[in-house]
């Protein structure tokens, strides 16, 4: 294996391209996936999901949202959309999305009614979830916003490996609980490789409207300090505002009926902050199922994307070398040459390694040594799988591990000079 600097020998790639820092479509028509998440219950994700959907929109954008919280659906309650009947269906089985506001929706409560609870095992919720995204009629959109659950559990797990996300934006409120759990959520997304678009404070103090005396309830300035100490953008901080509460239960989203409040003020600011960051985004690669020997459906070689201060381990390019040969660009320009069969070796799945002692279970000599992949597909924005041609197809190679294995074959290659 093979290991080079990009910025200091550029080599360009038959069919390379390049790409804007906006990017390609996340899916078909759709410009940008942003998830909204949280760490825990509580801190107003649902209502700043709505009112920040709708404030991307009125700076011109194309906004869909999903309500990706399917076992806890509030979105059709706070837009006012009807839950009893449901959504309608194009011929070719897909789902015709609510529209309120100029907003396009999707819910599970427009399936089950305000009453009924959704019972479902996680691989249904990830079922439903992926339905909600991929079997919407949508249309043309700028954004898709998901609304998702507290925690970090199937529903954050599915997104992360199945839909190419832009990135994920955290909301937390100034307690030191909501900061501490928000945190955890956050490391989450980057253990997975989703970018955090930012942190948005909620309920940061709330003004009496009758004596203008201001109380920090929930304290003042935690999610500004976390977004200091841990390198992420800080959206805003949006009040603690009754009006907001008022306008949610009522099915009228602060931001359409007081535009001129402070609050939908404040979330004009967070959409027009939000949109800076996905232009300052570096382009990333578009999903792919990639044929091996065919090369048919290989990925982008963007090393026009490539700059020094770049992620370490986001890939701007994959390429076949030769039939032995998996090449990666990264983001700050290091280009990394694997040997397939030294991947093969590398799998860390369950089969290949055990998985509490870590202790190898792949007997190198049962690899044949001519071992290479049938295919080759994106997981997510953090990892690949291989299906190779011994049968072998349950282990995924995450960026980080990829990285590291390219370090670590660099480092020996100098101790054998």
């Amino acid at each position: 294996m093979q290991t080079t600097d990009h910025n200091q020998q550029q080599q360009h790639a038959p069919g390379a391209s390049s790409q804007s820092a906006v990017g390609p479509e996340k899916l078909p028509g759709i410009r940008h996936i942003i998830a909204v998440g949280s760490g825990k219950g509580g801190v107003g994700k649902s209502t700043v999901s709505v009112n920040l959907a709708l404030a991307l929109q009125q700076l011109g954008a194309c906004v869909g949202l999903v309500d990706a919280d399917i076992l806890g659906p509030s979105i059709p309650g706070m837009l006012g959309i009807p839950t009893d009947e449901p959504p309608a269906m194009t011929p070719d089985s897909k789902m015709i999305p609510a529209e309120r506001h100029g907003l396009k929706v999707v819910s599970m409560g427009m399936l089950t009614g305000d009453d009924k609870p959704a019972v479902l095992r996680g691989p249904m919720v990830g079922k439903y979830l992926k339905m909600f995204v991929g079997g919407v009629q949508w249309g043309p959109l700028d954004y898709l916003i998901l609304d998702l659950p507290p925690g970090t559990g199937d529903t954050q797990l599915t997104l992360a490996q199945s839909m190419p996300l832009s990135g994920v934006v955290i909301v937390t409120t100034p307690q030191a609980v909501s900061l501490k759990i928000a945190r955890r959520g956050l490391r989450m997304f980057e253990k997975v490789q989703v970018p955090i678009l930012g942190i948005i404070e909620n309920m940061r103090g709330f003004t009496c409207p009758h004596c203008g005396e201001s109380t920090d309830i929930f304290r003042h300035g935690g999610g500004e300090q976390m977004s200091r100490e841990i390198g992420v953008p800080f959206l805003g901080a949006l009040p603690l505002d009754a009006d907001v509460v008022t306008c949610g239960d009522e099915g009228r989203p602060i931001v359409v009926d007081q535009p001129k409040s402070v609050s939908a003020k404040v979330y004009s600011t967070i959409a027009a902050a939000l949109v800076e960051q996905l232009h300052a985004a570096v382009a990333t690669l578009k999903p792919f199922v990639w044929k091996w020997d065919s090369n048919e459906g290989a990925p982008a070689w963007l090393e026009d994307a490539a700059r020094p201060a770049g992620a370490r381990n986001t890939p701007i390019g994959l390429l076949r070398r030769d039939p032995r040969t998996l090449s990666i660009l990264w983001e700050d320009g290091h280009r990394d040459d694997f040997d397939v069969r030294d991947l093969r070796l590398s799998c860390h799945c369950a089969l290949c390694i055990e998985e509490m002692s870590g202790r190898k279970l792949l007997d190198p000599k049962t690899v044949r040594a001519d071992v290479s992949p049938r295919q080759i597909r994106s997981v997510g924005n953090y990892a690949i799988g291989f299906d190779w041609n011994d049968g072998h197809n349950s282990g995924i190679h995450t960026f980080n591990d990829l990285r590291a294995l390219g370090e670590r074959a660099a480092a020996e290659s100098i101790e054998n000079v």
